[in-house]
């Protein structure tokens, strides 16, 4: 049976995902994961050219697993950095663009795009202030279907839809709002607007001054323009004013007539409450209609109550942008860290309990702090520790603190694949691939040269085990934060490995942080 998922399904899909942003009962993370993503040795999922033919991530349940595995650290998405987005379409000067029309589809194409749905067409721009306005009339009609190209930008925000300048274009822009300078830094690009969030509640006074003006439930002006498609001829009149008909009240339209043709429409009363309509031309079609040639009138229905109402339906906001900024504020983030993997992730649980983790920030990354150290450990090392007869914890270093000696690392599961990137059985397999935990006991961890660590040397040191600190330590006088908490010299992450729902994952080339380096994270979801 034929069927579709409609568009307004997508852009509820949308706004539900921003609304469970903003709910108190959820928390949205955008993770770093991944700090050695190539060569010979770094096992499971990895390839030895990902940095020059990254690969694209795959949705499985054993991938899923395999990011928890490797996952850094992560910061919270707020309401404040989540906005819907619409495409880009900057007006210019000497360009066609579609007018919005209700009724655009395989049958009743864009002109000018030949787009077969509104939110494929151009029928909106932004200007050189970013401020946003709906083409309400491109100067088109029946018998000139394409309409004119656009000579004039328009710069004002009055309410109601006016004319941009004094070319005669035939352009009727509607202001719906301008992009918030702070939005334009921080959401914004080449492709994309970013919509002002919660239109239908904003106590903005120009957002607000829009809606209830694009209210028709408190102003008659739904209804802002009929679209002649057929002129007709016979009508023997000068014109007059006329009801729009259909399931909505109080639509009245002035009809010029010239030549016994119909050759312009304007509204007098957008009346409110029209899914459809038909402008009442009976008492001057009489001749038209004995001649068979009556003229076609399409009053074009905006979305909602009227233009500007509810601006997310409008313009088919059916994306969102989430963005997150990562900088060394706190030790969460690693100034020595390295990723190549973007994850968002929903509802991680703090570790150690099923308890939903609701911190700005959290370390997904073990921890060990060394009392004496010989040599320097590298982000990618290898990291060992003999914990018992034949038994060997393993791990990569992700970050290392030379202020306070502190490793932190992570335990992927291709160290337990006996160096090799999937079950391919192994000698030793007993001891080799099983998983170990690291030990607050005077045997030393080492750390081998290896993976990305470039030009690392191998070394060793001694656990601190007498070390029990929380996020923050004294040493030579500073206040140096750690990030996670210790016990005898060991920390754990904050969240339990590979929790939450797993949303989105982004493979990109390795990325090294430096400590002058902020790194802004945008990801665009669409649904």
């Amino acid at each position: 049976m034929p069927a579709i998922v409609t568009d307004q399904f997508r852009i509820l899909n949308a706004s539900n995902f921003v609304a469970g942003v903003s709910s108190s009962t959820n928390s949205y993370y955008i993770s770093l994961g991944l700090p050695n993503p190539q060569g010979a040795s770094v096992g499971f999922g990895r390839a030895d050219n990902w940095n020059t033919a990254t690969p694209n991530p795959k949705d499985s349940f054993a991938n899923i697993a395999h990011i928890g595995d490797t996952t850094q650290f992560g910061k919270r998405v707020t309401e404040a950095n989540v906005r819907r987005l619409v495409r880009r379409i900057d007006w210019t000067k000497g360009v066609r663009y579609d007018m919005y029309r209700h009724d655009y589809t395989d049958e009743n194409k864009a002109t000018n795009t030949g787009a077969t749905r509104l939110y494929s067409a151009n029928y909106y721009v932004m200007n050189s202030n970013f401020n946003v306005y709906i083409c309400i009339e491109n100067g088109s009609s029946g018998i000139n279907t394409t309409g004119n190209a656009s000579e004039d930008e328009p710069t004002f925000t009055d309410l109601e839809p006016s004319k941009a300048g004094e070319s005669q274009d035939g352009y009727v822009w509607k202001y719906l709002f301008t992009v918030n300078p702070s939005d334009i830094i921080k959401f914004d690009s080449t492709d994309f607007i970013a919509l002002p969030n919660n239109w239908s509640t904003s106590t903005d006074a120009q957002i607000q001054a829009v809606r209830e003006n694009g209210d028709s439930d408190i102003n008659n002006n739904q209804i802002k323009t009929v679209y002649i498609a057929d002129q007709g001829n016979n009508y023997q009149t000068t014109g007059g004013e006329f009801d729009i008909l259909g399931d909505g009240t109080g639509g009245k339209v002035v009809v010029e007539v010239s030549g016994n043709k119909i050759t312009n429409c304007t509204i007098s009363n957008g009346g409110k409450g029209y899914t459809y309509g038909i402008v009442d031309l009976s008492s001057i079609n009489t001749n038209a209609i004995i001649n068979s040639t009556p003229a076609k009138l399409i009053p074009i229905i905006p979305p909602s109550k009227g233009h500007g109402f509810d601006l997310y339906k409008e313009l088919g906001a059916d994306r969102v942008l989430v963005y997150a900024r990562f900088d060394d504020a706190t030790k969460d983030f690693p100034v020595d860290a390295q990723f190549a993997q973007v994850s968002l992730v929903k509802n991680p649980t703090s570790f150690g309990t099923t308890s939903i983790y609701t911190g700005s920030t959290f370390s997904g990354l073990k921890a060990i702090k060394l009392s004496t150290i010989a040599g320097t450990p590298a982000v990618g090392q290898v990291l060992s520790q003999t914990v018992g007869t034949g038994q060997t914890a393993f791990g990569y270093v992700c970050s290392y603190d030379a202020d306070v000696n502190v490793i932190k690392y992570i335990q992927d599961r291709s160290l337990y694949f006996g160096n090799k990137n999937d079950q391919t059985d192994v000698a030793n397999v007993k001891n080799l691939s099983r998983k170990f935990e690291f030990v607050s006991t005077t045997s030393q961890v080492s750390f081998t040269g290896g993976g990305n660590a470039g030009n690392a040397t191998a070394g060793s040191g001694s656990v601190e085990t007498t070390f029990s600190s929380g996020i923050t330590t004294d040493t030579n006088n500073n206040n140096v934060a750690l990030g996670v908490s210790f016990t005898s010299g060991l920390a754990s992450p904050e969240i339990n490995k590979g929790s939450g729902d797993l949303l989105y994952v982004d493979n990109r080339a390795k990325i090294t942080r430096d400590l002058r380096q902020k790194e802004d994270i945008k990801i665009i979801l669409e649904f």
